[in-house]
Formats: structure tokens, C-alpha cells, sequence
């Protein structure tokens, strides 16, 4: 092996241990005298270091587009779940408000219990705010299509927003 390629193989061993850094980054720890065995800082290509280096793009927050409690809310029914709990419930539901971002999660036993559950947390919400909901966001499960729970959004004037299907995480 000669001495190029020991250097060369030196600096690449530098490269990868420091996480792909890049050759400026390497000529500056060269000149501190930081790499042991390194007396270049001349890097061949790597095509690892040239697809960690692309630009990413920014996740902004997002702004709540809602103007005041209850105008969007989220409500979706989980289970069953593998653990029964204390209670036997196999089952919750959450519902959560966009705009003041607080939620209420529930247990329940069975999944046909959704519509008495959203019932009385509704009523409670609007008593406790004196405002009413506007829009509902939920999932295509049955338990939120089903002809009773669209009648009584059809009522009380709630317009319903489903999420597209098979689009939802699948765990375990």
C-alpha cells in the first residue's frame, strides 16, 4: 500500500467516523491537529455525503385556522385494544378542539357506545363554552357513518369532514 493510499484511506476512516462531515470541516480539525494519521484533507466522492448534504424542506408550524372553541374538532374512536382495562373497556374515543388544541379522551366497552358518548360531550362542551360545533372531523369508520350519527350532525348543523381511507397509521 503506498502512502497516498493510506492517507487517503485515513482521511475516508475520518469522514465516515465523523458522521460524512465535510472536507472543510476535516482541513480544520487537520490543522488543529485533531486527526491522528491524517495529513490531507482531500476527499474522493461519496455519494453518501453528497445525498446527506441535499437541502431539506422546512415543516412550518401550522397556524390555527379557526376562529374561536368548537368551530373544528377531531373525534376518533380507538380499539380494541390488547389490555382490558380496570374498568373492561376495550375501546376510547378522543375529541379534540383545533383551536384551543385541549382534548378529552373516553373509555368505553363496546364501539356502538360513540354516539351516546359524543352526544353527552357535546352537550357538555356547548353548555360549558355557550357556543356550538361547527365542523367534525373523523375517520369513514362505521360508528361515524352510520345513519344516526349523520341525522343528528345533519340537526344540530355540524358539517362533517372524513379523512380519506386507508390513509390512517397501522400499528402492530
Amino acid at each position: 500500500m503506498t502512502s497516498s493510499n493510506s492517507d487517503n484511506d485515513c482521511i475516508l476512516f475520518w469522514a465516515l467516523r465523523l458522521g460524512h462531515i465535510r472536507e472543510k470541516s476535516l482541513q480544520a480539525l487537520a490543522k488543529k491537529g485533531l486527526l491522528k494519521g491524517a495529513n490531507t484533507c482531500k476527499l474522493d466522492f461519496c455519494e453518501h455525503c453528497i445525498i446527506g448534504k441535499k437541502t431539506k424542506v422546512k415543516f412550518y408550524t401550522m397556524t390555527c385556522c379557526t376562529e374561536g372553541i368548537l368551530d373544528y374538532c377531531s373525534h376518533r374512536c380507538l380499539g380494541p385494544t390488547k389490555m382490558v382495562s380496570i374498568g373492561g373497556n376495550h375501546y376510547f374515543v378522543s375529541f379534540i378542539d383545533d383551536y384551543s388544541r385541549r382534548y378529552w379522551v373516553h373509555t368505553m366497552k363496546h364501539k356502538r357506545e360513540v354516539l351516546e358518548l359524543f352526544v353527552k360531550l357535546k352537550r357538555n362542551m356547548e353548555k360549558r363554552t355557550g357556543r356550538k360545533i361547527k365542523v367534525l372531523h373523523s375517520d369513514n369508520g362505521g360508528d361515524y357513518t352510520s345513519n344516526l350519527f349523520l341525522q343528528l350532525c345533519r340537526d344540530e348543523g355540524i358539517k362533517r369532514n372524513f379523512t380519506v381511507r386507508e390513509t390512517r397509521n397501522k400499528t402492530g
